[in-house]
């Protein structure tokens, strides 16, 4: 007995120098974090074609896996550097005549007073405005820097991932410490979820602003396809989405004295952009898991917080995760009261009330 019990323990101790030096490298290494996730997101969409090009069409490892990686920066990341640049000339125009706009919310602040009788921008928020676009160049530069690093650092782990894809694969499936069956049922799942908020939110957000950039076209906006850059970011914030944009644009319109315009663009907005939205959720869920809007809403909240932008994915992405890694450690390791309770009475029967026996 005491051999079993100091057998346990040195199992316990390895298990906390484990668990210490894994929480040691995860604090520093945390600036890497939304680089491997990405990282690990990328090689769950392009595993399949990697296997395929590398297993049937007997390509070399490493071509197949620069074909793959070059193929998503064009598709995914090339247009998203280009909306991004964008924006970023925007905030850098608004920020050398901050003063320019300034007065020209003071305007419109004045028209929507005379119009609705209360002031919608008091004298402080406009300091506070003008502070905000100031200081808001020098943390978007810091922030692209950032993002380019972990780009690069994504790509460098991506490869390694796609060349042993393979192997890696079958050592998670053996070290990972779970029976078989869950080990299966937590690689589909994670790359159900991976899907689920890798793809099928940001392509939500894209249909949105396709639909309202129809629209700002037919109502004639100025710079509609810088509106529909600003939609398509707007889109991905769960709760509020595209009507970030389109309401504040339709209530500039009418106290602009566009009147037309801005019900126009109100209208559509609600009407169309808005039901867009539950239409598309409805038509991917039929193809992709439909994750809960709490778990997307407390996600963007805390993703946010720990990766900036890139929380709109992965912070849904984390929560999800870690409910399955909830219900798969009760699968694996806890016996409940109700399941002990159906598996009482069978063990109880006795062969003589059995139907058909004497």
């Amino acid at each position: 007995m005491s051999y079993l019990d100091n057998d346990r323990l040195k199992q316990i101790g390895f298990l906390l120098l484990i668990l210490f030096l894994a929480v040691l490298l995860f604090m520093e290494m945390f600036t890497f974090f939304p680089g491997f996730l990405g990282a690990v997101t990328l090689y769950v969409i392009s595993r399949k074609w990697m296997f395929k090009l590398v297993e049937q069409r007997n390509w070399r490892k490493n071509l197949a896996a620069a074909l793959l990686m070059v193929l998503s920066f064009l598709v995914i990341l090339l247009p998203i550097g280009m909306l991004i640049n964008m924006l970023g000339a925007k905030a850098a125009y608004a920020a050398n005549h901050s003063t320019e706009l300034i007065n020209s919310l003071k305007q419109t602040n004045a028209r929507l007073e005379g119009s609705l009788g209360f002031s919608l921008l008091t004298p402080e928020r406009l300091q506070k405005i003008q502070e905000g676009i100031t200081a808001f160049l020098p943390g978007f530069l810091g922030a692209t820097f950032n993002t380019l690093t972990t780009i690069a650092l994504m790509y460098f782990m991506l490869y390694f991932m796609l060349v042993n894809g393979r192997k890696m694969e079958e050592n998670l499936y053996e070290y990972i410490p779970l029976k078989d069956k869950n080990v299966e049922r937590l690689g589909k799942e994670f790359n159900t979820l991976v899907i689920a908020n890798a793809v099928g939110i940001p392509l939500i957000a894209v249909v949105q602003g396709i639909i309202s950039l129809i629209g700002y076209l037919i109502f004639g906006i100025p710079q509609p396809f810088f509106w529909f850059v600003i939609t398509c970011f707007t889109a991905m914030l769960p709760v509020i989405g595209a009507a970030a944009v389109y309401v504040p644009l339709g209530v500039y319109l009418l106290a602009s004295g566009s009147t037309w315009q801005g019900i126009a663009v109100l209208v559509y907005g609600f009407g169309v952009v808005g039901t867009s939205d539950n239409v598309a959720r409805m038509l991917l869920a039929k193809r992709i898991a439909d994750v809960h809007p709490l778990i997307t809403i407390f996600g963007v909240i805390i993703g946010v917080s720990l990766f900036g932008f890139i929380g709109l994915i992965f912070g849904p992405l984390l929560i999800s995760m870690f409910i399955l890694l909830l219900d798969i450690y009760g699968n694996e390791f806890v016996v409940k009261r109700r399941d002990i309770a159906q598996k009482k009475p069978a063990a109880n029967i006795d062969i003589h009330d059995t139907p058909g026996t004497k």
